[in-house]
């Protein structure tokens, strides 16, 4: 009986004992009629008779309530400390004391030799069967915690009993004794079902996945195993399709990577790839459709919502590293498109869930959750398939098509992996990636480099198009790191261009022709001041014709930067004429800034608050 449902049994015996109490004292507290007035009552009654016979004859009794019931403690409310401990945990800890002392006894018997192996089992079987049984008379009194709790001990005396009749005497064969604990879960599963109790069910899973265990024998028996594990999984799916009982899915799964594991690490062959990669494949299958099927429980806390989300991400996580480990060894080719056709099952899941979850906070949370699995196999398979800075540009052209997609069906979801990969691709490009070139321009790092610039363009434009704050703020971050990008790509072929330039000497170099080495140094010290001077008044005429004050700061901050290499460097380290050209162009090139901004040819104050876009590139 369910708590609730004895409380307001409770409250409306209490109602009808104050009533029956209200009506005594009532009638107590009647007057008696005067004998002067009885006559006159009775010849005006005779007169006229307005009251009904039913009345008139016959006085109401009240009824005769049973007291009410005492309450219990199983009654209480579950947050009253006392009542639980009183009546969860002393009653765990009682059957298990219990347990314990009649271990002791049947040791003590079995060390005297009172009772045989047969007699033992025998008893043990039997013992199991009465504790279930008996458990049935507390359930129909209404003490359901007490009842499971006795389950659960006969239960465990059935499990045991039937592994010692196999394992420790060998009283049994091992089908026997396989298809006798097929029996007991299933039995414990009907119950679970008939009686509408989630922790019958989670019994029936914990002894269904404990069998092998039970009954092992050190031999490799894979098929056997896998599809004993497989069909327990296919009940667990029925049963959260069916009743509201996610948890089980999380004990299911958890049995199931446990003995796949055990199974993987003591017996495990490549002569077994096809078999045991289908068996993965076949629980892949069953846990990633659980979350789409399974049945919403009425109370949608945060624990049973988190329940599918988390199986989700856990399955598809374990299910690449179980194949990733397989086809490594074969294929390393093979693993990349392994993690391409997750990525294209992980689409079509998204695209499934909305239609198939019945629950709205799952079904959107577990609907980006899997474009986010498939985002992130298309991320893994790029470095698996490919090398070098062919990387890179994989993680630049996936950003680019993220970026395409998130803009089509409006979702800023996409948009944070966009910029995900696009980080991804940049650290790489900027401090991992190592270019062997033979020729200036026309090479493989400029031709990366030109597709980062070109996706953080990407970036800036959809970013601008765009009008609230955090996309003004990621169109400004792309559109200076552009920038850095850029000018990063042309000091590096500045600078090895003038590697290749002493690297051409057919004879070492020694200090007879130091001069000449020294020469091409100042050349190439003076080349990154002209460079960074010229990209400079670059940005700034950018800045100027689109009346971008952004873009000015940048080219103002890289004019400076240039400005402290030739006060701090090149007057010490740059020959006389570099020296000279330096501070030449630099002044004219200042000169004619501050001319512009002094004054203000293209009227900046005037139009400053109208028309100046803070991160329009």
């Amino acid at each position: 009986m369910d708590p609730s449902s004895t409380e307001l049994q409770e409250f409306r015996e209490l109602l009808r004992e104050l009533t029956a109490r209200v009506y005594r004292i009532e009638q107590a507290l009647k007057p008696e009629p005067s004998p002067a007035a009885k006559p006159a009552a009775v010849s005006k009654a005779t007169e006229t008779p307005v009251v009904p016979p039913a009345v008139a004859e016959k006085k109401p009794v009240p009824p005769d309530f049973p007291p009410p019931p005492a309450r219990t403690a199983a009654s209480l409310p579950e947050s009253d400390l006392e009542s639980r401990i009183a009546s969860h945990w002393f009653n765990r800890i009682g059957i298990a004391a219990v347990l314990i002392g009649v271990s002791y006894f049947l040791k003590f018997a079995f060390d005297n030799e009172w009772i045989g192996p047969a007699g033992r089992i025998s008893t043990g079987l039997l013992a199991g069967i009465a504790v279930v049984v008996w458990s049935e008379r507390f359930r129909s009194r209404g003490y359901r915690i007490f009842s499971y709790s006795l389950k659960a001990l006969g239960i465990g005396v059935l499990y045991l009993s039937l592994w010692g009749a196999f394992q420790v005497y060998h009283l049994i064969p091992a089908g026997m004794a396989f298809l006798s604990m097929i029996v007991v879960t299933a039995a414990t599963a009907a119950m679970a079902v008939a009686q509408d109790a989630e922790i019958l069910a989670a019994f029936a899973m914990t002894g269904g996945f404990s069998t092998p265990l039970l009954l092992s024998t050190g031999q490799n028996r894979e098929l056997q195993l896998f599809t004993y594990v497989a069909i327990l999984d296919l009940g667990a799916l029925a049963l959260v399709v069916f009743k509201p009982w996610r948890r089980l899915l999380l004990l299911s799964y958890a049995g199931t990577l446990l003995l796949y594991l055990g199974w993987y690490f003591a017996y495990y062959s490549r002569s077994e790839l096809r078999l045991t990669l289908a068996f993965a494949t076949l629980f892949f299958a069953i846990y990633a459709i659980a979350p789409l099927v399974a049945r919403d429980p009425v109370n949608q806390n945060n624990f049973f919502v988190a329940v599918p989300l988390f199986l989700a991400f856990v399955n598809a996580g374990v299910y690449f590293l179980q194949v990733y480990a397989m086809l490594e060894e074969v294929d390393k080719s093979s693993t990349a498109w392994f993690a391409l056709a997750l990525a294209a099952v992980y689409i079509f899941l998204s695209r499934q869930v909305r239609v198939r979850s019945a629950s709205p906070p799952v079904s959107q949370t577990l609907h980006f959750l899997h474009l986010a699995l498939a985002v992130g196999f298309i991320t893994i398979a790029l470095p698996i398939r490919l090398n070098a800075h062919w990387i890179t540009i994989g993680w630049f052209v996936e950003a680019a098509v993220l970026l395409w997609v998130a803009s089509r069906v409006r979702s800023d979801f996409l948009n944070a992996f966009a910029i995900a990969a696009l980080s991804l691709g940049v650290v790489r490009l900027l401090v991992i990636d190592n270019f062997y070139t033979t020729t200036l321009i026309f090479n493989a790092r400029m031709a990366t480099f030109a597709v980062a610039i070109a996706v953080l363009g990407l970036t800036a434009w959809y970013g601008g198009a765009r009008r609230d704050e955090a996309a003004k703020m990621v169109a400004a971050g792309a559109v200076i790191l552009l920038n850095v990008i850029a000018l990063v790509a042309l000091s590096r072929e500045t600078s090895d261009y003038f590697l290749r330039q002493m690297s051409m000497r057919s004879t070492p170099w020694t200090t007879n022709n130091w001069a000449d080495y020294r020469h091409i140094q100042i050349v190439r010290d003076f080349t990154y001041s002209a460079l960074w001077m010229s990209y400079g008044t670059m940005l700034m005429v950018v800045g100027f014709w689109r009346r971008s004050a952004f873009v000015r700061w940048q080219a103002l901050v890289l004019i400076a930067v240039t400005t402290m290499k030739v006060f701090v460097y090149d007057v010490g380290q740059l020959d006389r004429v570099y020296r000279i050209l330096s501070f030449i162009v630099l002044g004219v090139l200042l000169l004619a800034i501050s001319f512009v901004y002094q004054r203000d040819l293209l009227q900046l104050s005037t139009r400053r608050r109208s028309e100046e876009r803070p991160a329009d590139a």
